[in-house]
């Protein structure tokens, strides 16, 4: 089945901007053509691809259509560069699933060196990025799997050093006797959110038995700085967002040298590879200046 370039247009730009009115400003089109385009495309298909609302979200089929459309977008601009014609009429639109702390430390250098893309970032655990890939919902994504998921390419990229920290107030009332498995179990912690197993991990490699503190929920990278600064609990936190606190005394580790690495790869659909070589140049780069040789 063919689709028409302008219904898919209006259903990407629908979901990546929420609205159908902003959809129709982005281009440049009235609100009703727009959702005339939408209901074309549905009418074709049988099937919804819209959750109306504020905002507007996908359906599964919508979801998977619109990634299409962003693939399609991606593809045209590869053969424009190769056979130096004009750009198309405007960037081409990526969607990649990242961690946080990736974002918050050493992505966003790789996304400046990609020119003419627009990004669109799902924000996922390290572990559970991959299944964006599996699912085809994004073209790439930086995950903690080693493995390739079928159907991409991989490239190891480094490791993410963590570190546990805590404020030193919080180390004196928490561990005045020392860094034990007692007095982990009642200290509390803090984590990312229910998929955050990074604090799990480190507990898991430091000490033989198994630890289940309290836990803060925070679902924010600098919000766990901070909160560790403010002594609410201890976490793990990239070295490059602690390096500073550390060295001027507001944070400390909870045992010395004892880092948590973890390695990280870009997998990328292969289909797409060919087209997101910038990219895959880009995050390499990047990757060997804010990562550790794993």
């Amino acid at each position: 089945m063919q689709f028409d370039p302008q219904h898919l247009a209006a259903l990407s730009a629908i979901l990546s901007r929420g609205s159908f009115e902003v959809a129709a400003a982005d281009l440049s089109v009235t609100p009703s053509a727009i959702s005339q385009r939408i209901k074309a495309l549905e009418d074709r298909l049988g099937t919804s691809l819209i959750n109306r609302g504020t905002p507007c979200t996908g359906t599964p089929a919508g979801i998977r259509l619109a990634k299409h459309a962003e693939d399609v977008g991606i593809l045209e601009a590869q053969v424009s560069r190769e056979l130096s014609l004009d750009a198309a009429p405007g960037p081409a639109r990526l969607r990649i699933a990242v961690n946080a702390d990736s974002l918050a430390t050493w992505f966003v250098n790789a996304m400046a060196a990609v020119p003419d893309v627009l990004f669109d970032l799902v924000i996922d655990d390290q572990d559970h990025s991959a299944d964006w890939l599996k699912r085809g919902e994004v073209s790439a994504a930086i995950t903690a799997s080693t493995k390739p998921v079928t159907g991409c390419d991989m490239h190891p990229i480094g490791a993410l050093r963590y570190i546990a920290t805590a404020s030193p107030s919080f180390l004196d009332q928490w561990f005045a006797e020392g860094v034990t498995a007692k007095a982990l179990a009642v200290a509390p912690c803090l984590t990312f959110n229910a998929k955050d197993g990074l604090q799990r991990a480190w507990l898991q490699e430091n000490f033989d038995t198994r630890i289940s503190p309290p836990t803060h929920f925070l679902p924010s990278t600098q919000a766990f700085v901070d909160a560790a600064r403010h002594g609410m609990g201890w976490g793990m936190n990239p070295v490059q967002l602690v390096r500073g606190p550390i060295r001027n005394g507001r944070l400390a580790p909870l045992i010395p040298k004892t880092p948590l690495d973890v390695p990280l790869a870009w997998q990328v659909s292969r289909i797409m590879a060919p087209a997101l070589e910038p990219a895959t140049k880009a995050v390499k780069q990047a990757a060997t200046k804010g990562l550790i040789p794993d």
